[in-house]
């Protein structure tokens, strides 16, 4: 395996098989460190940058578009950002309405420094929204050339479905790409989704391909984890709790020992695995630190062999999970598997 760049679903556009996400950046990552990340990334061939208006509360936004800027390289990347979740204290500063939809849209483009988003993406869905408000509100965005192509983050095969029946029926500008978390640890996107998204021409870019860093190789059974790691500061977080159970710790370590005996970082491992798998098109890294990107982007150099998945499906059987990733984070998702 080595680097590459990959159509975006059924468009015409080509992303890199790795996708840069910024939500570190304006927050736990200092602005300049994530300026420096951005910079790694591009020189690494990296053209996908990936935030949300929620990151941070927009400060992951501003840092990426100040990056774009002082490298002067804004037309040569697609930029993806996201809308849907909180933004403000009043009842219609969230949510896949047409007025949160807009208003957003043109926070994100003062923010990101452009006149234009390559993707925008709904970041949860919503079912008090009807989704074909939602469309239509996405299509208006498209025609007037403030956005390039729709996508979504977490939805459902069915609801995606539904979403194209909606474009069809109403002539609206449908979604291209789909945004699931996937990794070795819960693999429940490949029972429908992934078919769906090869039949349909969707493009699939797993969030939290790592995990949340629990594919990293430094969380070890009944160890305390470290203070600075992501999932100390997710003790109270009830979503996070859900996902941690010694479970983890009995598919974690036999996959550890697959990574070991090819000579490898476990993180590494991990990235190419869902880099190579089929229908995935980009997955996402959230690097922190200068240190972990560089640490990424290594698995461009790493082939996933027939032999290393039939080990890892031994461990972890195809369209199965021992976590639960694949659940909505920002509200009420009808879809609980």
């Amino acid at each position: 395996m080595s680097f590459e760049l990959r159509p975006l679903g059924r468009t015409g556009i080509k992303v890199s098989n790795l996708c840069l996400g910024a939500m570190m950046f304006g927050g736990k990552t200092q602005p300049a460190d994530g300026m420096d990340i951005i910079d790694r990334a591009l020189d690494r061939g990296v053209n996908f940058l990936d935030t949300a208006n929620v990151y941070n509360a927009g400060r992951s936004e501003e840092v990426t578009g100040e990056a774009l800027k002082r490298a002067g390289k804004r037309h040569e990347v697609v930029l993806a950002t996201k809308v849907h979740g909180k933004m403000g204290e009043g009842p219609n500063q969230m949510g896949n309405s047409r007025r949160h939809i807009i208003e957003q849209c043109e926070a994100s483009l003062r923010r990101l420094q452009t006149d234009y988003i390559d993707l925008y993406q709904i970041h949860r869905p919503e079912p008090e929204t009807p989704i074909d408000e939602t469309l239509r509100a996405l299509d208006d965005l498209v025609r007037s050339g403030k956005v390039r192509y729709l996508g979504t983050s977490t939805f459902a095969a069915w609801q995606l479905v539904e979403s194209l029946w909606v474009s069809k029926e109403h002539g609206l500008n449908r979604f291209v790409c789909e945004q699931p978390p996937y990794h070795l640890l819960d693999r429940r996107i490949e029972r429908e989704l992934i078919p769906m998204a090869q039949t349909y021409g969707f493009g699939v870019i797993p969030w939290s391909p790592l995990a949340g860093g629990m594919l990293t190789g430094k969380y070890q059974r009944g160890q305390e984890f470290p203070e600075d790691s992501r999932w100390a500061s997710y003790r109270d977080n009830p979503i996070m709790r859900r996902r941690f159970s010694d479970q983890i710790f009995d598919a974690l370590e036999p996959l550890e020992n697959i990574a070991r005996e090819k000579g490898v970082p476990m993180s590494q491992f991990a990235l190419a695995w869902c880099m190579q798998q089929p229908g995935v098109t980009s997955p996402i890294i959230g690097p922190r630190t200068m240190e972990q990107v560089v640490d990424n982007l290594a698995a461009f150099d790493i082939e996933i062999a027939a032999e290393d998945r039939k080990a890892v499906d031994a461990i972890v059987r195809p369209g199965t999970h021992v976590t639960p990733y694949y659940e909505a984070e920002f509200g009420p998702h009808p879809y609980r598997v």
